[in-house]
């Protein structure tokens, strides 16, 4: 059965972290008996090492193990090409459950030997202009007219290495190279204004006889142009031709869905689609306190902030607002709403509370009632008492009372005029130590005998009522 391509993907990415180290390994790759097990036909490639890249059906993964059916090809080369010296064939045929090619190898060369001369030598690459791409059987595919460095890193105090290359088309500058940190490490071939002739294998041999090589082609292959796309993708488009890139990036507020870079292939493709913006989007916001209240709606996007506030006769726990960033998250944590109630009213002394039940918690705190915001108390003094004060006070939303308690004064009640006669001073309420007299109309008069000013007591009584009027005639 062909290989998974999640699965490879995945695989790819464990591999992708294995330590490189100096090594000859060679693929446990066989022909296996297919016929018990079911599978007549398929070719099995497996214990691939991560230095190792296999390309099936244009998907290039580091892979432990891959099954191709019969007329099936793969493509193998090492993962970075020239660092290692690739042996075997590149392109592998299953054929009948049978692989036709010999078995793919890599072999650690003297960048990673610390230039020991018991390796074959490091080839690297340069293009000072122009561009190139890796196809999958390891041959580098340069576009022409580009000027291309072919850089065999030996250490120049154990001699020179040689270049030799199979394209006969025109002799090739070669030479260690000039800059000071690269004259002893790099000797150099370089090919100017690369054309299709020039396609071949370059090969670097040392004086010991370890060589290496490189395959190079020639080729003009360009992807479809890309349309400049909408805003709000930014775009740096470098052109359509073979190892070409377009980059890509978002504004603020906005997140980039797809590859940043994008790069025309040795196939003539994009490496992947071309990625769009989308706006960042903080999660939606749910209420769980039915008293919390969110003022502005549709507010989710970057930048944009979630105003609160609570229900009357609630106050507000935490931040007023939230601002989505960046990063899609809220920049602060959701706040709370709680009842607003204010204390117990303070007694006052010799006065009692009236309270208003429809405004009060039925349920007792460790301190008694539980006053919600608009719970009216009304005050009144015991008998004998005057009120100072306002009489009615309100829990507002600050949970605070609208007024102070009021206080009890002692005081005593105006008595009332006896008939026929006026009583002085007139008040409503006297003072403990006030005293009345009795004035009566013509006709009449006050008993003859003394007769004691009626005196306000310190409880609040008369000490006597206020003496009557007699007429005349009965005196």
């Amino acid at each position: 059965m062909p290989c998974d391509d999640r699965s490879g993907r995945t695989r790819a990415r464990v591999a992708a972290i294995a330590t490189t180290m100096l090594f000859l390994f060679t693929l446990n790759f066989k022909c296996i008996d297919t016929e018990n097990l079911g599978l007549d036909n398929v070719c099995i490639l497996k214990d691939l090492h991560p230095l190792l890249i296999v390309t099936y059906k244009y998907l290039t993964m580091s892979i432990h193990t891959i099954r191709v059916p019969h007329n099936e090809r793969l493509m193998v080369r090492c993962r970075e090409i020239g660092k290692y010296k690739f042996i075997g064939d590149s392109l592998l045929h299953c054929r009948n459950g049978t692989w036709d090619g010999k078995t793919p190898s890599c072999v650690s060369t003297t960048a990673i030997s610390n230039y020991t001369e018991d390796v074959p030598p490091t080839i690297d690459f340069g293009l000072p202009t122009g561009s190139a791409v890796v196809e999958p059987t390891g041959a580098l595919a340069v576009y022409p007219g580009s000027i291309l460095h072919l850089e065999c890193l030996f250490a120049r105090k154990l001699g020179n290495p040689e270049w030799t290359w199979t394209s006969t088309f025109r002799r090739y500058l070669t030479g260690w190279a000039i800059a000071a940190r690269e004259r002893d490490l790099k000797y150099r071939l370089s090919i100017y204004y690369a054309k299709p002739p020039d396609s071949g294998i370059y090969t670097c041999t040392t004086p010991k006889g370890l060589n290496n090589s490189i395959q190079v082609r020639v080729v003009d292959v360009q992807c479809l142009v890309l349309n400049v796309p909408e805003p709000p993708l930014i775009s740096r488009i470098g052109g359509s031709r073979m190892g070409n890139s377009a980059v890509f990036e978002c504004p603020v507020g906005y997140r980039l869905e797809g590859a940043s870079r994008i790069t025309c292939q040795y196939n003539g493709k994009w490496s992947t689609e071309m990625p769009h913006c989308e706006k960042i989007k903080c999660s939606e916001i749910i209420i769980r306190n039915n008293a919390l209240l969110v003022l502005n709606e549709h507010n989710s996007t970057y930048g944009e902030k979630a105003i609160f506030t609570c229900m009357w006769g609630y106050k507000l726990l935490g931040s007023q607002s939230m601002t989505c960033e960046g990063d899609g998250k809220w920049n602060g944590s959701m706040p709370t709403c709680q009842k607003i109630t204010c204390p117990v009213p303070e007694m006052p002394q010799s006065g009692r509370i009236i309270e208003q039940p429809r405004y009060t918690n039925k349920k007792q705190s460790n301190h008694g009632r539980i006053y919600k915001v608009g719970a009216l108390v009304r005050f009144a003094c015991q008998p004998g008492h005057q009120l100072i004060g306002e009489a009615v006070t309100i829990c507002t939303e600050n949970g605070t009372w609208s007024h102070d308690p009021p206080v009890c004064k002692v005081r005593c009640p105006y008595p009332g005029d006896p008939p026929h006669g006026r009583i002085a001073p007139l008040k409503f309420w006297y003072k403990p130590g006030d005293n009345i007299q009795v004035t009566c109309s013509p006709g009449y008069v006050t008993p003859l005998e003394p007769v004691k000013k009626p005196s306000c007591r310190e409880n609040g009584i008369w000490s006597a009522p206020p003496p009557p009027c007699r007429s005349y005639k009965e005196v």
